[in-house]
């Protein structure tokens, strides 16, 4: 098989299994406080599956956020998906569609969305400077999230996995993790970045189970909420990164 057959077929394969995960994540339920819930592997399904197609056919390393930012992969389908860096970097441009029940606090404007996800400008802009072109960062890197939901209160709060009710949290997990497993089997990768502390233990959790061979490791979230990620994010992630051995 050529490395093209291969790149192929690892894209048909996460293609699919994003669909199985967008499936299945439509049958959970969630109660009060959550009032919405955006996924957008459906409603930017076009994006994201365009996103999917950056895939390499030798992945070495695999970064995992938690979940959708609601300026970043609400809007564009892609993890950390800072409109400017989906677009003018990576050169995706799809048209995104609307969740079924939208908060007006947080509309989906998809690419003409104007706010700035700092997370994503953050992570988006360290692997520009870093490869200069897409195509030599996804070569052997990939980026995706655990869990593919948004969640909001009433008030447009953002409210994360880890704060779910244990019922709902259980039912998520499972339905995450083997998403995640089926990723990992599919690109066997060399090492497993958590981009923060929640993503690691979702690694560390699953490679248990597994029996992955990749090492685990975790960088510095890049969301302005953490004090030490407003200065020198980049150049903090860079050194945590070599540490590792990642890089």
């Amino acid at each position: 098989m050529t490395n093209t057959d291969v790149s192929h077929t690892n894209r048909q394969t996460l293609v699919r299994a994003a669909r199985e995960l967008s499936d299945s994540v439509d049958l959970l339920s969630f109660a009060d406080p959550v009032t919405h819930v955006y996924n957008p592997l459906s409603y930017a399904r076009k994006s994201h599956e365009a996103y999917l197609g950056w895939v390499g056919e030798d992945v070495k390393v695999v970064l995992l956020g938690m979940n959708p930012g609601p300026w970043g992969m609400a809007q564009t389908g892609v993890p950390f998906g800072e409109v400017a860096a989906v677009r003018d970097w990576l050169q995706i441009d799809q048209p995104v569609d609307k969740p079924p029940i939208e908060h007006e606090k947080r509309p989906v404007e998809g690419f003409q969305c104007q706010r700035s996800e700092v997370s994503g400008r953050r992570l988006w802009g360290l692997f520009r400077d870093q490869f200069e072109t897409p195509d030599a960062f996804f070569e052997n890197h990939f980026v995706l999230n655990y869990c593919p939901l948004v969640f909001m209160e009433s008030s447009a709060r953002n409210r994360t996995p880890d704060k779910l009710p244990a019922e709902e949290r259980e039912k998520l997990t499972a339905v995450c993790d083997a998403h995640l497993l089926t990723v990992i089997r599919t690109l066997d990768p060399d090492h497993l970045v958590g981009v923060g502390v929640y993503a690691e233990a979702c690694l560390k959790r699953v490679v248990q189970i597994e029996g992955c061979r990749a090492t685990v490791t975790r960088i510095l979230h890049p969301s302005p909420a953490s004090p030490a990620s407003n200065n020198d994010w980049a150049g903090k992630v860079t050194k945590q990164l070599k540490s590792a051995g990642v890089w």
